[in-house]
């Protein structure tokens, strides 16, 4: 058979056949005097094992190996394998579909698509008025949700579950947005900013507003900044300064406290 012979038998093309040439996994026949190469049954034989194992979703490395006469592992542990992967794709698939129909179901809102918490929470956080500021905030809850570690996405989303689960949290929520909605053209030096500042601190707790860095050359920090209004953006300064001030004042309090001094343990007598 010439190679367009043994790729209709085998139902393949002849651009499939030189491939598994080139890779190694088809034997390759001599070329016979007039210059073409002559296959026999046992090229359709191989080939066809060739596209059954792709079928079942080998890859041709696999291949390579169930092929080989002194190949590592048999075809059953090969399999075996196979499947284990498709069973946890098949998890990670439904998953996605559990995910995406809880989309369809509540709606996407304009920040994409989140997890079913953090969705659930911009549900319960709607309601009063239309906010630039509140649009900002849920992006930036979004960014964070996205960037963090699954340990800090758990510890953010039960900060702000625990926040906005007090009474009337919500509404000082939408009170605060406002505060920082009528900055957007003042001037960074306007009263109104420290109550702006005072107001979010008291709204979150310190978990969901960390102190440490928060004037210095950071790239992300300028950038975030960047985004706000002058006096906006000077609020939010205020507000992790005194953040960071109240947990070094937290911190110092905690170290001058008296350490408990262990008790003596009461001394066994011995019987006579």
């Amino acid at each position: 058979m010439r190679i367009g012979e043994l790729a209709t038998a085998v139902g393949v093309t002849t651009r499939t056949v030189r491939h598994y040439h080139h890779l190694g996994l088809l034997p390759e026949p001599e070329r016979r005097s007039n210059g073409y190469r002559d296959y026999g049954l046992r090229h359709a034989v191989v080939l066809a094992r060739i596209r059954r194992l792709t079928e079942l979703g080998l890859g041709l490395a696999e291949v390579r190996d169930v092929l080989a006469d002194d190949a590592g592992r048999e075809l059953a542990e090969v399999l075996a394998e196979l499947d284990e992967d498709l069973a946890r794709q098949e998890e990670a698939i439904r998953e996605r579909r559990e995910r995406l129909a809880a989309l369809m179901r509540d709606g996407v809102s304009a920040e994409g698509p989140l997890s079913p918490e953090l969705s659930s929470l911009f549900r319960e956080m709607a309601g009063g008025p239309e906010s630039p500021m509140a649009a900002k905030d849920r992006e930036m809850l979004a960014l964070i949700e996205t960037a963090a570690s699954p340990e800090e996405r758990q510890r953010l989303l039960a900060g702000l579950r625990g926040a906005f689960a007090a009474p009337g949290a919500v509404e000082r929520a939408h009170q605060v947005y406002a505060l920082l909605d009528a900055l957007a053209d003042a001037d960074p030096a306007d009263p109104r900013v420290e109550d702006a500042a005072l107001a979010i601190v008291d709204c979150l707790p310190d978990a969901l507003l960390p102190g440490g860095e928060v004037d210095g050359d950071s790239s992300f920090l300028r950038a975030f900044y960047a985004d706000f209004a002058p006096a906006q953006a000077e609020a939010l300064r205020r507000t992790m300064r005194m953040v960071a001030e109240r947990q070094q004042k937290q911190k110092q309090k905690q170290k001058q406290q008296p350490q408990p001094q262990p008790q003596p343990q009461p001394q066994q007598r011995s019987t006579p």
